[in-house]
């Protein structure tokens, strides 16, 4: 007897073959052509087919009501161009990793970045879906610093190793996000490692807590883990700049140790002033007020 497909799982399937066959083709291109050539395919068909643009039209009435028109319809194509240039720098591998690594790190909180480090202290590094969330991992791992990331399992299992491939190449260790990835995570976080990780996408089981003025349900993981192995707490980005290709990494002051929302509170702060000022960099695709 033959098993059916559902037809939820076939269109998953199709769209990821798809996905994959336009990165195949995409990493044929030289560096430069290739990432404002994904940007433009994902602003100008993916996006309107995926229903994207009324993801980011919807997001922006309910928390920046008063955006003028002209601005909410430029950021339906600036939005979704930025996410397909992350999208196929990730996949670029090494020539990603060489522009992020020639940036020199920026801002108040690398000294304390440095201190731990020498000192073998534990950090947990934050960051949000802006810019190139991966730069700022690149960039540290590329000076020596042992930066893993927590990833958030792709629902599709064979695109789910596909991607993880990719995060792979620009460094390991990779944890997945659940039970499977802890062991491992909590035994490189407490001999001295330095953990990635975003905290801007909706956690059920999360905290309430604002964001843009209105309640996000955000994971608290992130502070917990501070609090219970004595790790440091930076906010790190990799804004990109108006080229489009290279990027300023920012790395914030530790966020003080306090009670775990508080401290989490303070993560969506360091992230919505940045965003308020690079407004097209965050990924507004996501349905992160629900």
């Amino acid at each position: 007897m033959v098993k059916k497909i559902k037809p939820e799982k076939r269109t998953t399937r199709m769209r990821n073959i798809l996905l994959r066959g336009l990165i195949g083709a995409l990493l044929a291109l030289p560096y430069r052509w290739r990432v404002p050539l994904c940007g433009w395919v994902m602003a100008y068909i993916i996006a309107p087919i995926a229903g994207y643009d009324k993801r980011v039209r919807d997001n922006l009435a309910l928390v920046l009501p008063d955006l003028p028109p002209d601005e909410v319809k430029r950021m339906m194509r600036a939005v979704p161009r930025n996410v397909g240039r992350t999208l196929i720098e990730i996949y670029s591998g090494e020539e990603f990793i060489a522009r992020a690594a020639a940036e020199p790190l920026k801002g108040e909180g690398l000294t304390a970045l440095d201190q731990a480090h020498a000192d073998g202290r534990p950090v947990i590094l934050v960051t949000g879906h802006f810019g190139n969330y991966d730069a700022s991992r690149a960039a540290l791992i590329a000076r020596g610093y042992r930066v893993g990331a927590l990833y958030r399992p792709m629902g599709e299992a064979d695109f789910n190793a596909h991607y993880v491939k990719a995060i792979s190449r620009i460094g390991t260790p990779v944890f997945p996000r659940g039970r499977a990835g802890l062991a491992d995570m909590v035994r490189f976080l407490r001999s001295g490692g330095m953990l990635g990780l975003l905290i801007d996408q909706h956690m059920g089981h999360g905290a309430p807590l604002s964001f843009f003025g209105h309640p996000a349900m955000t994971a608290l993981s992130a502070a917990e883990l501070a609090l219970k192995y004595d790790a440091l707490v930076v906010p790190t980005y990799a804004v990109r700049r108006a080229g489009g290709l290279d990027f300023d990494i920012i790395i914030e002051p530790p966020i003080p140790h306090g009670t775990a929302k508080d401290m989490t509170q303070a993560l969506n702060d360091s992230l919505e002033r940045l965003v308020r000022k690079h407004l097209d960099q965050w990924f507004w695709i996501h349905r992160r007020w629900k």
